[in-house]
């Protein structure tokens, strides 16, 4: 498994760049992962960072959009402004989790 450092901390990833090993993960490093895709992480980027690794912790795979949607009560329209173009595949990547299935 590669490994790259991120934030002076060496992280295992796949080939697209994802962690592979939620544990490594902290806020710190969510914070850096943001930077590098040019987001400022607010207090409502943690909303739902918080909710994607609790639901992921106890689901065992990283939520769709629609489960962030209706579980999660943060409105599609509201993960596209926070995350634009892509926001599960990058909400994922900033909460140190696996892509979500069906993200291309």
């Amino acid at each position: 498994m590669p490994t790259t450092t991120i934030n002076g901390q060496d992280v295992q990833v796949n080939e697209e760049g994802f962690m592979t090993d939620p544990a490594e993960w902290t806020e710190p490093l969510a914070e850096a992962l943001a930077a590098q895709i040019g987001l400022d992480l607010t207090e409502e980027h943690w909303k739902a960072i918080r909710f994607l690794r609790e639901d992921f912790a106890e689901q065992g795979e990283t939520p769709t959009l629609r489960r962030i949607s209706v579980v999660g009560g943060i409105p599609t329209k509201s993960l596209f402004q926070l995350f634009p173009q892509k926001p599960a595949k990058k909400l994922a990547y900033v909460a140190g989790l696996p892509k979500p299935h069906g993200c291309v």
